[in-house]
């Protein structure tokens, strides 16, 4: 039978007594610090890892940004505010969450379709960059700039004719809600000359979890040919071009991680040859899951063990309300499981069991025909790559159970560090 710990991700190992170490201490540490079960871990540690590859692989001078949406947890955005460029926000409460962390107003970008606008005034007065996605909004907030007697400095978000192909999520290419079709640009550019407009450049999202090298290099170099053309037609210099990200992680035993290192080669040629109108500007990498994701740990614990037509049933006091993602309605066409391991043993006759939830409905499934060791109630068992769309992409007020908890394990900060 497959050996239990055989998708146990790069980064965690057991103890001596078989036990999952999360940042070094047993996973049954991290739940008694704070209190109970669901929670979620995070190791900062392995996040900082992944930053320096990423800052070792890319051009020099390319910026790298965080996507809040990926994961908003004040203690983490506190750790990352110093590693990064830039937080890219998509709501008001986002951009409060980036501030409070310390990442200074210039150095934040607001994107999203539908911005109200409180959400624009907010932005305008902290000094933020607005991704514009339509000509509406470019006019809602030329008028709400003037009415403040505020420079609002911009990015104009463009729907590339072209999309990241194998994407998880196409962002763009086709009718889209994000951004303005690149032939309406140039008309929307000119509105951006207005004195209240402090233009920036432009933010392109062609796509996102995706781990195909060759497909991102070729969307990166569409999107630096596609914004040299629209910046003749732009108000000002382009100083900054958004080239977002797309960056995928393997979630699922055929997946094989993404070759940064082609990815970063790519970029470099791209930059080497990109349009002298472009010269000056500054390029940066758009970038949630990728850094965060597989630096997260989802632990349930076991509250039921039954049978039920011969299955093997382990009912967890987690599930998609916290998880949605790994019980695969987030987006996934076919579920798979995401990997998980019995984080209290690793020892004793190995069985095949469906781990789920508590909720009551049949979607609520964290593994489908796990091959676990003997699992017994009260094990805890450990769902990976839980640091990106996990707590807060997840319907957490459903049934009305407890919201999970969250710590960040962070030797730099304090062991661990969390509400």
């Amino acid at each position: 039978m497959t050996d239990p710990d055989a998708r146990m991700p790069a980064g965690f190992a057991r103890d001596g007594e078989g036990r999952l170490l999360i940042a070094g201490r047993p996973a049954e540490a991290w739940v008694a610090d704070a209190g109970d079960t669901p929670l979620f871990v995070y190791d900062m540690g392995l996040v900082r890892s992944r930053i320096a590859a990423v800052r070792g692989a890319m051009p020099p001078g390319v910026r790298l940004h965080y996507a809040v949406k990926a994961n908003p947890m004040p203690d983490l955005l506190a750790a990352l505010a110093p590693l990064v460029d830039g937080f890219d926000v998509a709501s008001e409460g986002e951009l409060g969450r980036a501030l409070a962390a310390g990442m200074p107003a210039p150095a934040i970008s607001f994107a999203g379709p539908g911005k109200r606008d409180r959400e624009l005034a907010a932005a305008i007065r902290a000094g933020a960059i607005l991704s514009l996605e339509s000509a509406g909004e470019a006019a809602r907030t030329l008028a709400i700039a003037r009415s403040l007697g505020r420079r609002a400095a911009v990015l104009l978000r463009v729907n590339p004719p072209f999309e990241l192909r194998g994407s998880g999520m196409r962002m763009g290419g086709g009718a889209r809600p994000f951004g303005v079709d690149a032939a309406d640009a140039p008309a929307v550019l000119a509105t951006l000359a207005d004195p209240a407009f402090d233009f920036a450049g432009f933010h392109v999202f062609a796509g996102s979890q995706n781990l195909d090298w060759a497909a991102i290099a070729d969307a990166q170099a569409a999107t630096v040919d596609l914004v040299g053309r629209l910046a003749g037609a732009a108000p000002g210099p382009v100083r900054l071009v958004n080239l977002g990200g797309g960056f995928g992680v393997p979630y699922f035993p055929a997946e094989r991680p993404l070759d940064l290192a082609a990815v970063g080669a790519a970029l470099a040629e791209t930059l080497r040859a990109r349009p002298a109108i472009l010269g000056p500007s500054i390029f940066a990498l758009e970038l949630g899951r990728y850094l965060v994701a597989e630096a997260g740990v989802y632990l349930t614990r076991v509250v039921d063990r039954k049978r039920s037509g011969g299955t093997l049933f382990l009912v967890t006091d987690g599930g998609l309300h916290h998880q949605l993602a790994a019980s695969g309605n987030f987006g996934s066409a076919v579920r798979r499981n995401y990997p998980l391991v019995n984080a209290s043993r690793s020892r004793g006759p190995v069985e095949t069991a469906n781990v789920v939830g508590c909720l009551c409905t049949p979607l609520d499934r964290l593994g489908d025909a796990v091959a676990l060791p003997e699992t017994a109630v009260g094990d805890l068992v450990a769902v990976f790559l839980a640091g990106a769309y996990g707590r807060t992409a997840s319907p957490e007020a459903f049934l009305g159970h407890p919201p999970a908890a969250e710590r960040l394990a962070d030797p730099v900060r304090g062991a661990g560090t969390g509400p």
